[in-house]
């Protein structure tokens, strides 16, 4: 029978796990408090960083219907779970075990979808949503200018085609007669 505190603490990194949209899975062994301290503070408010332990966390994630993870939970695990911008919080883990190589990538989760450490270091690659949704509407922007123009040069050409054809008509029409004036001559 599971006791009590247990339950609680799975029922609460449950919590966590459905609560965020994406965890990555680290190994931590021989970071310092004052490391895993300073970790913490990188990853901002949009992501919790959590000490677990292996076998609870492992159900845990069962119940939340993540089961890809299971291989995962082996030796001193911390979970972040992120709530806001993936791509923020995979940079902070990318550019803190960088500075401190003690700090391993294991895996995770996006949006139900198992990520190895490989997919995190890319996602971390990416850059922030912000940036990228600044880009797209240049591209927008840029596209709706670009069909402007198109929709402006279009009665400028119809109007040059027409003035043109009105100097010709008025020069009198140099180059091949009407057909009217070949029938009247050949009466």
């Amino acid at each position: 029978m599971a006791r009590p505190d247990k339950a609680a603490a799975v029922a609460e990194i449950t919590d966590m796990f459905r609560g965020s949209n994406a965890a990555v899975l680290t190994e931590y062994r021989g970071l310092t408090v004052k490391q895993v301290k300073t970790l913490r503070r990188s990853l901002g408010e949009n992501a919790q960083y959590a000490v677990v332990k292996n076998t609870l966390t492992k159900i845990a994630a069962n119940e939340a219907g993540i089961t890809s993870l299971d291989d995962l939970f082996n030796g001193p695990t911390a979970v972040a779970f992120v709530t806001g911008d993936p791509v923020e919080s995979a940079k902070a883990l990318r550019d803190f075990a960088k500075e401190n190589p003690a700090l391993v990538i294991k895996g995770g989760v996006l949006d139900g979808k198992a990520l190895s450490a490989d997919e995190i270091k890319k996602l971390a690659d990416l850059e922030s949503r912000e940036v990228l949704l600044a880009k797209l509407a240049g591209a927008l922007k840029a596209k709706q200018s670009q069909a402007a123009a198109v929709f402006q040069a279009l009665p400028s050409k119809l109007v040059r085609t027409v003035e043109a054809l009105r100097e010709k008509a008025e020069q009198g029409g140099a180059g091949t007669p009407a057909p009217a004036a070949e029938d009247a001559a050949a009466e």
